[in-house]
């Protein structure tokens, strides 16, 4: 099991070394932009991707507050039966 794992991690990394960071035609829409002096386009696909990259870090850090929240209440609703119960 280990062993595959570490092959498929090796060929991710091997992908990942030929991939771009953007597509050919976002890449030439902006190049071309920027050398034209709007740099609007550029800053809006600069936001996607920063709004791409946090997106999934705000949904866990939301699903794990309301754990953590619905843990607590459990717990306290716990020893209020226990306290209840003496």
């Amino acid at each position: 099991m280990m062993k595959k794992l570490s092959v498929l991690i090796v060929l991710f990394l091997c992908a990942s070394l030929f991939a771009s960071a953007q597509c050919a035609m976002c890449r030439t829409t902006l190049e071309n932009n920027v050398s034209n002096g709007n740099i609007g386009i550029a800053a809006g696909i600069n936001f996607g991707i920063l709004y791409l990259f946090f997106a999934p870090y705000i949904a866990v850090a939301v699903i794990a507050w309301l754990w953590y929240r619905t843990s607590k209440s459990n717990e306290r609703k716990e020893l209020q039966k226990r306290t209840l119960l003496r």
